[in-house]
Formats: C-alpha cells, sequence, structure tokens
C-alpha cells in the first residue's frame, strides 16, 4: 500500500487514483432515473425497463421519477443542474435530446454541452398511415397526387408541435413538394384518434402508436422511414421504396448524466445500461411496443446524436417552425 510519502513522491499517480476513487465508492446511495414525461410513454416505458435491471447491476437501488413539463424540459434543467456524480440519469426522447435545441432558441439547457452520453436506448420507425375512409387511395403514389390535389386543405395529426412526427411530415412535405395542415394534439394516442375519426387525413405516427390500427385494417400503412421492412407491417415499404432516398426517420429513447460526471463512472453507468437493454427480458417487452433495442456505445450515442440536431435544425428552419 502507498504511504503519504510515496504518494507524494510520485505525483503522475494522482489523476490516476483520483479517478479511481469515485468508481470504487460509487454509488453511494440509489440512483434516480429521471424521466421528463408522465407514466406510461416511451421514455416513460423505456427507462423503467432500464430501471429494473439496473439496480441489481449496480448493487444500489433506482428510483424512477417523472418530472413531466415544457416539453421535457423542466426535466432536463433540473437534470442538467444535478451533481456530476453519476447518482442522476435521465432516460429521454429525440425531443428533448434533439429537437428542442433546433425548435426553441432560448432552451434552458443545452442537450449536447450540459449532457454526457450514456447510450442511445431504443428506436422506432414512424409509419405515414391515411384514414381510408378520407382519403381514396391505396399506395404511397395515390396518397402523394391526393395530396398535391388538395394543397392545405388536408390536414395532418401529431403528439405535437416539435415532436418527431411533425418534423417527420415537415420534411416529407419538403422532399415532395406538397402541403398539408398542421393539427396538433396532446399525445400520439390522441393524434391516432383524430385520424381515426376523420377529424384529419393523414399523420406520420410511431409505428407502436398505430400498429394495431392497421392491423385491425381501420388504417392504411403506406411506407415506412426505418432502412427495412419493418416485421410487424412487412407488406408496408420503406422510404426508399417508394423512391425517397435518404429518408431513414427514427423516434428514440437515450440515457444521459450530467456533463461532468468521472469517466469511470460514465463508463460503469454505460456497460450496465447496456447490459440492462440486452437482457432477453427487456428485449422481448420493448420489442412488444414497436421498439427495436440497439443499446448503442456512448461514443456512437453522441455522434448520432450530433448529427439528428443538425438535421432537424435544417427542418425547423426551412419549414419555419416556431414553437407554440
Amino acid at each position: 500500500m502507498l504511504n503519504r510519502r510515496a504518494l507524494l513522491a510520485t505525483p503522475a499517480l494522482l489523476p490516476a487514483l483520483a479517478q479511481a476513487q469515485p468508481q470504487a465508492d460509487w454509488p453511494q446511495r440509489p440512483v434516480t432515473m429521471m424521466i421528463p414525461f408522465v407514466a406510461g410513454g416511451p421514455s416513460d416505458i423505456t427507462g423503467r425497463v432500464i430501471a429494473a435491471r439496473l439496480g441489481g447491476l449496480l448493487g444500489q437501488t433506482v428510483v424512477v421519477e417523472n418530472r413531466p413539463g415544457a416539453n421535457g424540459a423542466v426535466a432536463a434543467q433540473a437534470m442538467a443542474r444535478a451533481a456530476a456524480d453519476g447518482h442522476t440519469i435521465m432516460t429521454g426522447s429525440i425531443g428533448v435530446y434533439a429537437i428542442n435545441k433546433a425548435l426553441r432558441p432560448n432552451l434552458p439547457y443545452d442537450p449536447v454541452r450540459d449532457f454526457a452520453p450514456i447510450t442511445l436506448a431504443v428506436t422506432t420507425p414512424n409509419v405515414l398511415v391515411i384514414n381510408p375512409q378520407q382519403v381514396p387511395a391505396t399506395d404511397y403514389a395515390g396518397v402523394l397526387a391526393w395530396l398535391r390535389a388538395n394543397g392545405a386543405r388536408a390536414s395532418y395529426s401529431t403528439s405535437g408541435v416539435g415532436s418527431s412526427e411533425h418534423l417527420t411530415m415537415e420534411l416529407f412535405k419538403l422532399r415532395t413538394n406538397s402541403e398539408a395542415t398542421h393539427i396538433p394534439y396532446q399525445g400520439g394516442a390522441a393524434a391516432a384518434t383524430a385520424l381515426l375519426a376523420g377529424d384529419v387525413q393523414l399523420t406520420f405516427q410511431n409505428l407502436g402508436t398505430v400498429a394495431p390500427h392497421i392491423a385491425a385494417g381501420r388504417l392504411r400503412a403506406v411506407m415506412v422511414t426505418s432502412a427495412a421492412r419493418n416485421a410487424t407491417i412487412p407488406a408496408v415499404p420503406t422510404a426508399g421504396e417508394v423512391g425517397l432516398s435518404d429518408f431513414v426517420v427514427t423516434s428514440w429513447q437515450a440515457v444521459m448524466a450530467p456533463a461532468g460526471v468521472p469517466a469511470p463512472i460514465l463508463a460503469r453507468l454505460e456497460a450496465t445500461c447496456i447490459e440492462s437493454l440486452q437482457h432477453p427480458e427487456s428485449r422481448q417487452r420493448l420489442n412488444q411496443i414497436g421498439f427495436d433495442v440497439v443499446a448503442s456505445s456512448a461514443a456512437d450515442f453522441r455522434r448520432f446524436q450530433e448529427a439528428e440536431v443538425a438535421r432537424w435544425r435544417t427542418v425547423v428552419e426551412r419549414a419555419q417552425i416556431r414553437a407554440e
């Protein structure tokens, strides 16, 4: 064992020992998994699946805390201000970690600067669906022709301004030179209900939200925004197959920590969150609701996040989208 004299005589060891100490002592108390939305949504489900196994891997309780508000900004701001000791982490969405930065110039946090990446947990494609009673088309070409003929008289629902469905449709409109009027609702379920009722004619929605309605024939799926066809709706072509190149769009959930958490703690969080996601029971639960488990490295997630921020900033600017 090094004594005080030996330690003073070997200053090169100090950084290594300083890094090792937090790793050895952490976690010293329960870890909080913050969720920036209400219970039952995609972030909540993903966060709870991770938390269910994370506690056992860390040897400490993991407490899930829902803190909704301002499209995720309330929880994100709180986490940005949390102690950088690894005892507070957050599972959040594409909106919290990418779109909000593009959409809201006065956002009270910076999702890149203020957070340390842990893992991209899951993704799910969006699906372009129509109400077959409202839109007399059976395929993508027919829907596009109908849109161009109806212009702004056509309307589409989303789960809110700045949601992945909203920006996916705006990107679609830019790429296809088409028009449709945006009708935002409070959540994906409400947006789907409005489409089923005929209050709007079409929407892009997360696969998990609309898959049961597609299976029952109440909605018609036109295309899916994944790179390959999805096993849940194998007959539905991808955007690439219908002629829209570079239109791979996913809604996603990821885990972050406050910036400044020591590297050894981040490494352990990364490894344990990935292990939690890759457990067969976790994967089965997430697959059942339309999620594809990614469980990426922290470095890969950071590169992905930065690309997403840039991509959606361009869409927001070109479509002149304004936050409510």
